[in-house]
């Protein structure tokens, strides 16, 4: 079955339903009856342990990232601290991206540090520094490819290789990608992970995290955490999210395609110092993107000549793209990330990764891309002015 069509049909068989339903139902119960305490076992006991609605969804989570299992939390982080908490102790060391999500950065800095979990940051775009980092107490490599806000890539199966000598956990957030783009099992990561808040769910109109992995140890102690910890996923939620995936892959060969475009543009203007976006040949890790992504993906930065100032007046000038947070709805949105997604970083941290003042994130929606240049020509006339 090919993507399309799992992402249509996966957990939601109209022969497996009690009236013959072509959409899932939303099992809303919170319990579930049993006609004798035989049967306290068996089947759905209570909706943290296990919804209908919550497993239809992971089953089709899993077949989206051809993995053997997923399964579904209440955000991203939810997904992200699940991993933490049920593979690592105190004592562990995790080697992450130097470019990451800044929440992502939070969780590791200012809370799973407070529980004796360690963290070096290594710009991962060279395989070698990740070897070089591995210590005695190494546990796991955490990815972003490409990452938020820079669009770096990292090699997955090249790292992986090399921390797998080690019999490491390589964790891969492809949230950027979504699987449409990426499958970073195939390449041989041990765990995938995406905030479904973006491009998954793709309306900006539900937050949850999801995992998927092959390797059947890792599976049960993250279903343990999941319902030990209990931040699942709400059965509506669920079924927000089985929704927006039915349009997964017409959703995602739109976005790309006007950030193809809008790419373009930018980097002929001559008010742009520079773009990220691995779609272009001037990115230096276009070759990689080609090689293990199956598209480019709606994401993109860029540098406004100028400094913070200057990038504030661009984007409160514009009309179509909505200035805030997030990423991966069918709607354009953009973003300042030393002031907004990546506030929680210091400033010298951010600047050595190279998130300057200046740098503008773009999550470019569906619209009609000629509007939204449009749009982005406008901000420019405000600059000017």
């Amino acid at each position: 079955m090919r993507f399309s069509t799992k992402a249509i049909h996966v957990g939601e068989d109209p022969e497996s339903m009690q009236h013959g339903d072509v959409v899932s139902p939303i099992h809303l119960s919170t319990t579930f009856a049993k006609r004798s305490i035989r049967e306290v076992e068996e089947g759905y006991v209570y909706s943290r342990s296990g919804n209908p609605t919550r497993d239809a969804l992971e089953r089709k989570l899993a077949a989206l990232e051809n993995a053997e299992y997923g399964l579904a939390f209440s955000s991203g982080l939810a997904a992200e601290s699940t991993i933490l908490l049920a593979l690592l102790k105190k004592g562990d060391h995790v080697i992450a991206f130097d470019d990451l999500y800044g929440g992502t950065k939070r969780l590791f800095n200012q809370v799973m540090e407070r529980f004796g979990i360690e963290f070096t940051y290594v710009d991962a775009r060279e395989p070698g520094n990740v070897r070089r980092a591995i210590r005695e107490n190494t546990r796991m490599v955490w990815l972003e490819t490409p990452t938020n806000p820079l669009l770096k890539l990292a090699d997955i199966r090249a790292v992986a290789e090399i921390v797998h000598e080690r019999d490491l956990i390589v964790v891969v957030d492809n949230t950027f990608a979504s699987p449409y783009f990426q499958n970073p099992l195939d390449l041989g990561a041990d765990i995938v992970l995406h905030s479904v808040t973006k491009y998954l769910g793709g309306h900006s109109d539900v937050v949850g995290g999801a995992v998927m992995v092959n390797d059947d140890e890792i599976y049960e102690r993250l279903k343990f955490h999941q319902n030990a910890v209990g931040a699942i996923l709400s059965p509506f939620d669920s079924w927000l999210v089985m929704r927006g995936i039915k349009t997964l892959a017409v959703r995602m060969e739109r976005h790309e395609k006007n950030a193809m475009t809008i790419a373009r543009y930018l980097e002929e203007h001559p008010m742009v110092e520079r773009v990220y976006y691995p779609g272009l040949p001037s990115h230096p890790q276009h070759e990689l993107a080609k090689r293990q992504m199956k598209g480019f993906g709606g994401m993109l930065s860029f540098e406004l000549k100028g400094g913070l100032e200057e990038a504030i007046k661009f984007v409160e000038s514009l009309e179509i793209f909505a200035l805030a947070e997030s990423l991966g709805g069918v709607e354009s949105l953009i973003e300042l990330p030393a002031i907004m997604t990546h506030a929680s970083v210091p400033r010298d941290e951010r600047e050595k990764v190279g998130i300057r003042d200046s740098l503008i994130r773009v999550s470019v929606g569906i619209e009609d891309v000629e509007d939204l240049i449009e749009d982005l020509e406008r901000g420019f006339e405000a600059v000017r002015a």
